[in-house]
C-alpha cells in the first residue's frame, strides 16, 4: 500500500511520499539558492520552513547546496529522510498551513553541488562490445575490461543542469582522409546515471572497502555526456577522450537518494569470472530503473523515442568502482560526481547513444520528421527514467539539453 502525502499527485509522478529527492532552487523574487525536496508538482522549501528538524538537520539545510548533508553520514542522512517524509504525510496534512511549497515550474533549478571532481566510468558490457565491434571488430572487448572498471576523468567545470544549452564544440576531425577543424559533424549523447559521493571520506592514501562502499553514496542522478564523435576518434590515441568530452556534461536537477531506491535492487550482471579480491563483494547493488532518452527535433512537436534500456545491465557495481577508485590511494570528497558510463542493454533499441545505434553513421534511425544519424543544431536531447514500485513510481525527472550553434 503506497505511502500517502497531503500533496496531491497522480501514480504517474516521478516525486511521490516514497522518493523525497533534494535539489536547489532559486526563486523569480529570491535570487538565493536554497534546499528543496520534490513533491508531485510542488518542491518543500527547506530553508524557510520551521519546525521539521533537530538544530543539526536544520543548519544544514540553511546552506546553499547539498554540500553540508552530502558530508554528514547515513545516519543523518535517514534522519532528515524520516523528518521530511513524516513532515509530508497525510497524518499531518496541517502541515500545509506552514510548510512553505513552491510550484516546480514557476523556479530556477541549479546544481545540487559544487562538483570537485568528476569521473565517467565505461561500465556497461553491451556499451563496451558494441562500440569494440565497431571500431575494432577483431578485438572488440580490450584484455583488461572484464579484470577492473575503466574510466576517465571529466571536466567538473562544465557539469551542467538540465535545460542548460549545450554548445556544439570545434576540433580537430578527420573526413574523407582530410584533417579538418571546424563544428563537429558527429554530435552525439551518452545515456547514463551517476552518483554524488558523500559521508565521512578517506584520507590520502587510504582505499574504500567494497564491504564499506555503499555508506559513501548518498544519490543518483541522470547525467548525459554528451560527445563529439569525430574529434573523439581523432584524440583518441594514444590516450583517452579530451576535446570530445569535456565541452558539456548534462545532469538532472533531482538527487535521488539511495534510501529511495533500496526497494528496487536486483541481482548484480553476472561477471564471467571472479575477481581481484578488493573488487569482491557479496551485497546486492544493482537497480531496475527504467530509462529512455528521446529527441525533439527543431522546429517540431514530435517526440520520439531513441533508446529503452535498464541501469540493470551494468557490469560493475557502484561498489566496485568506489573501491577501484580508490585503491591506490585515491581519496573522495563529498559531492563528488561518479558516473556509469553509456548504458546499453542487448537489443538495437537498447542502445545508449547514437555511435552505437547508427553503427558510427552507417545506418539511420527513423523518426516520424526526419532521419537521424547524430544531431543537428536545434535537437533537444530528453533522458528520464523511473523505478516502477506498487502503486507509484521512484523517479528522477528529466535531463534534457538543446543543442545550439558552435561559436563563430
Amino acid at each position: 500500500m503506497p505511502l500517502q502525502s497531503y500533496i496531491p499527485y497522480t501514480q504517474e509522478s516521478h516525486f511521490p511520499i516514497e522518493n523525497l529527492p533534494y535539489g536547489v532552487f532559486s526563486t523569480q523574487n529570491d535570487s538565493t539558492h536554497r534546499i528543496g525536496v520534490a513533491i508531485g508538482e510542488k518542491i518543500l522549501d527547506l530553508k524557510s520552513t520551521n519546525n521539521i528538524f533537530d538544530h543539526t538537520l536544520s543548519e544544514i539545510f540553511q546552506q546553499p547546496s547539498l554540500h553540508s548533508l552530502m558530508a554528514s553520514s547515513k545516519y543523518t542522512w535517514a534522519q532528515a529522510r524520516k523528518s521530511i517524509q513524516s513532515y509530508l504525510s497525510i497524518e499531518n496534512a496541517d502541515n500545509i498551513k506552514n510548510g512553505v511549497f513552491w510550484n516546480q515550474n514557476e523556479v530556477t533549478m541549479h546544481l545540487p553541488v559544487s562538483i570537485g571532481d568528476y569521473t565517467d566510468y565505461f561500465s556497461c558490457y553491451y556499451h563496451a562490445i558494441n562500440c569494440g565491434n565497431i571500431m575494432m571488430p577483431q578485438r572488440p572487448l580490450a584484455e583488461n575490461w572484464k579484470h577492473m572498471p575503466i574510466a576517465y576523468h571529466g571536466r567538473s567545470s562544465s557539469v551542467i543542469i538540465s535545460g542548460t544549452p549545450v554548445t556544439r564544440p570545434k576540433g580537430q576531425f578527420l573526413k574523407n582522409g582530410q584533417l579538418h577543424f571546424g563544428p563537429t559533424e558527429m554530435l552525439d549523447y551518452e545515456l547514463e546515471m551517476a552518483f554524488f559521493v558523500g559521508g565521512t571520506l578517506n584520507s590520502l592514501g587510504d582505499p574504500i572497502q567494497t564491504t564499506k562502499a555503499s555508506d559513501y553514496i548518498f544519490g543518483m542522478v541522470m547525467l548525459n555526456d554528451w560527445s563529439a564523435r569525430d574529434i573523439q576518434l581523432r584524440e583518441s590515441t594514444p590516450l583517452g577522450p579530451f576535446l570530445s568530452k569535456n565541452f558539456s556534461t548534462s545532469i538532472s536537477p533531482w538527487v535521488v537518494t539511495m534510501e529511495a531506491l533500496n526497494h528496487f535492487k536486483v541481482d548484480n550482471f553476472k561477471q564471467d569470472f571472479v575477481p581481484m579480491q578488493y573488487l569482491r563483494h557479496d551485497e546486492k547493488y544493482n537497480f531496475n530503473i527504467h530509462l529512455n532518452a528521446s529527441v525533439c527535433s527543431k522546429g517540431s512537436q514530435n517526440i520520439s523515442s531513441i533508446c529503452d534500456t535498464n541501469y540493470k545491465y551494468l557490469y560493475w557495481t557502484p561498489l566496485q568502482q568506489i573501491a577501484h577508485h580508490t585503491i591506490n590511494g585515491c581519496n573522495l570528497q563529498p559531492g563528488d560526481l561518479l558516473s556509469s558510463g553509456t548504458i546499453s542493454g542487448p537489443k538495437d533499441e537498447q542502445c545508449g547513444c547514437l555511435f552505437e545505434r547508427t553503427r558510427g553513421g552507417e545506418r539511420t534511425i527513423n523518426l516520424v520528421d526526419r532521419e537521424l544519424k547524430f544531431f543537428n543544431d536545434g535537437d533537444e536531447v530528453i533522458l528520464s527514467g523511473y523505478c516502477q514500485g506498487d502503486g507509484y513510481k521512484i523517479g528522477f525527472g528529466t535531463c534534457s539539453g538543446k543543442i545550439i550553434p558552435a561559436i563563430s
